[in-house]
């Protein structure tokens, strides 16, 4: 062979943008959700060439949406990309959402030229001091000597105690030079074995764990709180071992109802925001609380009134809350894993004995609080016959055709109240919704559960406010070939805004919205359109969305007197005013005195 042969056999030197690459797919990185910019090309060379798949989407605020749902979906790092100031001010709705969701997704966005760095230069900005400043951790990477070691930490930080969004800022002329002590490179869809970044989650305290389980079989009205971190760890069933084991019921935490099997008899319902009137009632009686996972944030708290100040309490969590801000601390905090923790806490059970008369009344109270949350989450009820959808029956239609594998995706709004009481979820891991009350979250989330699990059915539930906000991405799952269903609730109007307004006695300022034809809007995306007014149409519009191959929206008419869950419109009609998210529980009776009565 010939000297030439041998110089043209070599691959060509390994650049920053592909050893990004490299070490992002390492981590488990499968799909990079962009409005693709000059600044960062380098990298997107190395994605395509490292196998990532690139998802172009209409606007970076439906990437990063994108990213998290993928994030959440998997349980590794995606991510979503940006250029400079303008795409990552984008980007900034979903690294929020990411944020409070705590989902380890990585934004990467390109920077100025570093020669150009103080100069004004075109869409110049602090990326890491401004935007960065909403994720976890941020950094910006000047030279490619830094590369492996800042993408080491940004892995780290993402995945390591609360997981959290993390920004990486890239000048553009880094990019394309080559990377710093590399000489191999992975081939399409064969990722580096660079380390994954993630850390061996921490094993629990066993005489914490003795200490938790003594509280809790002690107890008379004992009950598990499940969060997020319950169905990171793939604990669900796990927890319901335990649940039975202690003889106590399980709640969700808002917006997390399919932590467990909704269907199993010491379920009680999803905290929060619409649940059920039952559910405060049981938290705010209970006198021992485990809380597993959970962030115990403003809504899941009911306005930080749970637990209460007599309440004693355990927090498992990779991050378990400290005293402050007015919080009270836990009696035991425990940083752990669920998994772990439950498995810990499984074992020592064995080993040990509890009280069968104190379990056996905890599971007759439990049995008592099943009976009161099931006829409390009834939402198909009711005489109102139009016009317009009955928001409740559409519900209770889904529960009749998706399976147990569905996911359900829920964007911001009063709507969402019936999913969040009615909807009976089967499986982990198929609902999503921000904890942020994110508009515009629905679909481009519903798009990445269908990119990600292409043989599920995928229904994302949206306002016509939060969904017009996002509808651009339409055009990104008709090219993508998803079969993505999207309900779009229609009263013309951003009606939890206006729920606040009328409640308070305000002017109704800016709150009402002209009408769009979505069904319409649909089919110019190259969608199917699908427009229901009443509830008898439903039924077929389900069907026929979800035979469907490729996305379908259905437009559904809601007539405005419908206010939320706790608020019907027959009540509307008759002149109640709108209620604030918590008082409709003010006046509720412990969940174990409306049974004995």
């Amino acid at each position: 062979m010939s000297s030439a042969d041998d110089i043209s056999s070599v691959a060509p030197p390994l650049t920053v943008g592909r050893a990004i690459a490299d070490r992002l797919a390492a981590a488990g990185a499968r799909y990079a959700f962009t409005v693709p910019g000059e600044s960062f090309l380098g990298l997107l060379d190395g994605l395509v060439e490292t196998g990532i798949e690139v998802v172009a989407t209409r606007h970076e605020g439906g990437a990063a949406f994108m990213a998290a749902a993928a994030t959440q979906l998997t349980g590794r790092p995606q991510l979503c990309l940006a250029t400079r100031a303008v795409g990552a001010a984008n980007l900034a709705i979903g690294i929020h959402a990411a944020r409070a969701d705590s989902v380890p997704m990585v934004a990467l966005v390109g920077q100025v030229p570093r020669r150009f760095r103080g100069r004004d230069a075109f869409q110049e900005a602090d990326l890491v001091g401004s935007v960065g400043r909403l994720a976890k951790w941020a950094v910006e990477i000047d030279e490619p000597r830094r590369v492996e070691a800042a993408m080491t930490e940004a892995l780290q930080r993402a995945q390591s105690g609360r997981p959290g969004p993390v920004l990486i800022s890239l000048p553009e002329d880094l990019l394309d030079l080559r990377a710093a002590g590399s000489g191999t490179r992975a081939s399409p869809g064969q990722p580096a074995t660079a380390a994954s970044g993630a850390l061996r989650p921490p094993a629990p305290d066993s005489d914490g764990v003795r200490a938790a389980l003594r509280m809790m079989a002690a107890s008379r009205r004992g009950v598990i709180l499940a969060g997020a971190g319950v169905i990171r760890a793939n604990a669900s069933r796990r927890v319901l071992r335990l649940a039975e084991a202690l003889g106590v019921p399980v709640i969700a935490a808002w917006r997390r109802p399919d932590a467990v099997s909704n269907g199993h008899p010491l379920y009680l319902g999803m905290a929060g925001y619409s649940s059920a009137p039952t559910v405060k009632a049981r938290l705010v009686a209970a006198d021992a609380i485990l809380v597993l996972g959970a962030r115990l944030n403003e809504m899941t708290t009911f306005g930080y009134r749970v637990p209460g100040p007599e309440t004693r309490w355990v927090h498992v969590d990779l991050e378990p809350r400290q005293a402050g801000y007015g919080l009270s601390a836990p009696t035991i905090a425990l940083t752990a894993d669920i998994g772990r923790f439950v498995d810990e806490a499984l074992s020592l059970l064995r080993a040990g004995v509890i009280h069968a008369e104190t379990r056996q009344a905890r599971l007759d109270a439990a049995a008592a609080d099943r009976e009161a949350y099931l006829v409390a989450s009834t939402v198909d009820s009711g005489s109102w016959e139009g016009p317009g959808v009955h928001p409740g029956r559409v519900v209770t239609e889904l529960r009749r055709q998706l399976s147990a594998e569905a996911t359900i995706v829920v964007d911001a709004g009063n709507f969402g109240g019936w999913v969040h009481r009615g909807y009976r979820f089967r499986r982990p891991g198929t609902f999503l919704a921000p904890t942020a009350g994110t508009m515009g979250y629905g679909l481009p989330a519903a798009i990445a559960a269908a990119l990600v699990h292409p043989r599920r059915q995928v229904v994302a539930l949206c306002g016509d406010g939060g969904f017009a906000m996002t509808m651009n991405e339409l055009e990104t799952a008709v090219r993508q070939r998803l079969s993505v269903v999207v309900l779009v609730f229609d009263n013309q109007r951003y009606g939890t805004i206006r729920m606040h307004q009328e409640r308070e006695g305000r002017p109704a300022a800016a709150t009402d919205l002209g009408p769009i034809d979505f069904a319409a809007v649909a089919r110019a995306m190259g969608a199917q359109g699908i427009s229901v007014e009443r509830d008898d149409q439903v039924p077929d519009a389900i069907r026929e969305a979800l035979a469907a191959d490729g996305p379908t929206v259905i437009h559904m008419t809601l007539d405005r007197a419908w206010v939320s869950v706790d608020q019907p419109a027959a009540t509307t009609e008759a002149g109640v005013t709108a209620d604030a998210a918590f008082s409709a529980e003010e006046s509720i009776t412990p969940a174990s005195a409306v049974v004995e009565s």
